[in-house]
């Protein structure tokens, strides 16, 4: 039967009891309180490093930062001076050699004088122009369909409304377009967008049709939604990534696949391996999938990459918690082999210097010795001590990093062998910091449907924007029946 704890408080009464027992009850008592002291100092430090967390030295968002500024970063400061750096084209008006209209301003008078000047024949001409747009105004056209009949046979013979014109009286395809490229595009909430299309359009829209022009507008886009998923599948360098989302009320994941030139988005309210496998892009993936490193990415058959964006805010981390040199050394050895790979691909190169190469290699060995030096494991404690958790024993962060870059060194310096391999994740992060905001604007979504169909739609909008294609003119295309694949067309 294990022995009660005995409390760090002792009377003076208890303290001289204890004494009394001899040399070997003292000795017990020092050692059972120096190992609780020691396990209470482990924790106290744990939750402070929990604490000094944010987003700088972590995975946190800056959302969880708090009101605190943030008054250093892991961004050098650059040589070059802030502003618009010489050669910049810029974007300043252009004179347009053709307006659309012109604005004769006569001199009427003499200025000084007063006399007419109405027969004066003029000396010169000083122009100036204004860029701006013609009243918006809510157009309407009526089609009218011819029916004849054959006055052989006499069938009725009927013309044929455009495929976009389905009912009596409807919104046409670029009010439509407008109406989803606000909600989806601009996140703006939908009686706001209400607002907008009766200031500026002069047209009073409700909630309601909103809501039906986005369901058409997701059912159009399941086609073109698979061949990005497809596109994907088979590219050869995929960001993947995730992060929570409110579903109903509840803790539902987003998942992103991403190129620099397509988006794929899906939403479960898993985040492993049974949401990635129904998302049906790395079950069969057989490229780099660039990560964070969640486990849950390691269980497929492919080639990996892992984010040194993360490696350095956690490197950071344990230089401010646990004052370790070998963060430093490892944060300035990844930096420095990312500016050289860099450097390299702006001379034309396609690999560094088998030189370079088994010197960076050799340093980062070196540097994750020290660091495990640095970091033993865990002594395994005296056979008294009551029985061991299930699992390995706790590791701190620190050995917990040293493992995983020692584990999965090739992932980690991935970038610098092959020069089509990034250096971060950062596109797939930049791909989920809109979905954000979202959910900062309305707080969640009501609904699975509702999720699945913004997820649908940002994702071609995404995919748009990367392509350089115009997001109003496609939305255009889409609702007048004639849907414009955003993938690459072969030439």
């Amino acid at each position: 039967m294990s022995q009660p704890k005995r409390s760090i408080q002792l009377s003076d009464a208890e303290i001289r009891a204890i004494y009394a027992e001899g040399e070997e009850a003292v000795v017990s008592v020092v050692s059972e309180l120096l190992e609780r002291l020691n396990r209470l100092e482990s924790e106290v430090k744990d939750l402070q490093g929990r604490l000094r967390k944010d987003s700088r030295n972590s995975s946190k968002p800056p959302s969880g930062d708090g009101f605190g500024k943030r008054l250093r970063s892991l961004r050098r400061s650059s040589e070059r001076p802030s502003g618009g750096q010489t050669g910049h084209p810029g974007q300043t008006l252009e004179w347009r050699s053709d307006p659309d209209a012109v604005e004769r301003h006569s001199v009427a008078v003499c200025s000084t004088c007063g006399i007419s000047l109405a027969t004066v024949p003029v000396e010169d001409v000083l122009a100036r122009q204004v860029l701006d747009i013609p009243p918006i105004d809510l157009v309407v056209t009526e089609h009218h369909v011819e029916v004849k009949g054959c006055p052989h046979c006499g069938q009725v013979n009927q013309g044929s409304f455009p495929p976009e014109v389905n009912t009596v009286v409807q919104y046409g395809s670029r009010l439509k377009g407008i109406m989803v490229y606000l909600m989806e595009g601009q996140l703006l909430p939908s009686n706001r967008v209400c607002e907008v299309l009766r200031d500026l359009v002069g047209v009073r829209v409700s909630e309601g049709t909103l809501y039906t022009t986005r369901e058409q507008c997701f059912e159009h886009l399941a086609p073109i939604e698979a061949e990005i998923q497809q596109a994907i599948q088979q590219a050869a360098v995929v960001h993947f990534d995730e992060t929570g989302l409110r579903v109903n009320q509840c803790l539902w994941w987003l998942h992103v696949a991403s190129t620099n030139g397509l988006t794929y988005y899906f939403v479960h309210p898993k985040r492993g391996q049974v949401a990635m496998d129904e998302m049906g892009i790395l079950p069969a993936f057989s490229g780099t999938a660039v990560h964070d490193g969640w486990k849950s990415y390691q269980r497929y058959d492919c080639e990996h990459s892992l984010c040194n964006a993360h490696h350095l805010r956690e490197l950071q981390y344990i230089l401010e918690h646990y004052a370790q040199p070998w963060a430093f050394q490892m944060s300035l050895l990844l930096v420095t082999i990312h500016h050289h790979v860099e450097a390299a691909k702006a001379q034309g190169q396609r690999t560094l210097s088998q030189q370079d190469l088994a010197a960076f290699e050799a340093r980062y060995q070196a540097i994750l010795a020290q660091g495990l030096a640095d970091n033993p494991l865990p002594s395994p404690g005296p056979a008294s001590a009551k029985k061991r958790k299930r699992g390995r024993p706790r590791r701190s962060p620190p050995r917990n990093l040293l493992e995983r870059l020692q584990a999965h060194s090739a992932s980690v310096l991935g970038f610098m062998y092959d020069f089509t391999l990034p250096f971060d994740n950062n596109q797939a992060e930049r791909d989920l910091r809109m979905m954000k905001l979202k959910q900062k604007i309305s707080g969640g979504f009501r609904s699975e449907d509702g999720a699945r169909r913004f997820c649908r739609i940002r994702g071609y909008l995404a995919t748009l924007r990367k392509q350089g294609l115009n997001v109003l003119d496609a939305l255009l295309n889409l609702f007048s029946a004639n849907p414009q694949s955003p993938l690459p067309q072969p030439e």
